[in-house]
Formats: structure tokens, C-alpha cells, sequence
């Protein structure tokens, strides 16, 4: 299953893939955003088109106690927008600490800040696009989402 791992930032949105077997996720695009929803939302649209993904995950950033804040809330009526823009199935999955891990791995290739900066996002999202192929994969087919 060909999935697009969305996380999504203030400034930037990251972008994962997942392989046609739906097993391996990898960084694959960072979207600055531009002020418009309505354009990165179609910007995601087209790169889901071209990549022949078949579902949209999009972070979900729970509080550190696992509730829905406010940054949740806005992340779910966004994957909402982005699941009509694009036509496709959108589930959610925790993305709590998938930066920080992504730029903790980052800092031992060596990278300066400005490098990890450019290509953080897409590694969070590979980061949180695995962990649902994983729970995917191990869990029953009635859970998360499509198959």
C-alpha cells in the first residue's frame, strides 16, 4: 500500500512515502508552506497524485498525557481539509517526539543546523509514517484505517 506520511508544521509540512508493499517508509518532500491552505493543500494533492499513494497519514500531535490539545484539534480539522482536497482516505497517528528523534538522528550523520533544518520535516514524517506501517502490519485488519 502506497501511503503518504503528512507532518504537519507552522512554517513547513513534511513529506514521507511509503514503498507499494506498504513496509518501509522514507523522507520524501518538504512543503514550505505559503500562506495559502488552499495551495499546500493542493500541492499535497499533486504530490500524493504523482507518488500513487492510496491513503494520507497525517501526524497527530497528542499531548504529552495523550489527550487532544489545541495543536491536535487544529491538526485534525486540517487532515479533514486535506483529505477533501485530495480525494483520498486520511488516518491519524501519534506524532509525539518524531521531530525530536528525527533531529537527534540527524545530528549523528553529522549535519550542520541549516542542513538539518532543510530536511527534518521529512524525516519526522518517515519517522511517523513507519511507526504506522509497523502498527499496520502487527495489528488486526479491523484497526487504523485502510488496508
Amino acid at each position: 500500500m502506497r501511503a503518504l506520511g503528512i507532518d504537519l508544521g507552522t512554517k513547513r509540512i513534511g513529506v514521507a512515502l511509503a514503498n507499494s508493499e506498504g513496509t518501509v517508509a522514507t523522507p520524501y518532500e518538504v512543503v514550505t508552506r505559503s500562506g495559502s491552505r488552499t495551495r499546500d493543500h493542493a500541492r499535497l494533492a499533486d504530490l500524493a497524485e504523482e507518488a500513487g499513494a492510496v491513503c494520507l497519514v497525517v501526524g497527530l500531535p497528542l499531548s504529552l498525557d495523550g489527550t487532544v490539545g489545541p495543536a491536535a484539534a487544529a491538526a485534525l480539522d486540517e487532515a479533514t481539509e486535506i483529505g477533501e482536497a485530495t480525494g483520498l482516505p486520511v488516518v491519524t497517528w501519534d506524532e509525539r517526539f518524531t521531530t525530536v528523534t528525527a533531529d537527534q538522528y540527524l545530528m549523528t550523520q553529522d549535519l550542520k543546523a541549516d542542513a538539518r533544518r532543510r530536511v527534518v520535516d521529512k524525516v519526522a514524517a518517515a519517522i511517523m509514517l513507519q511507526g504506522w506501517l509497523d502498527h499496520r502490519r502487527l495489528s488486526p485488519a479491523s484497526e487504523d484505517g485502510p488496508r
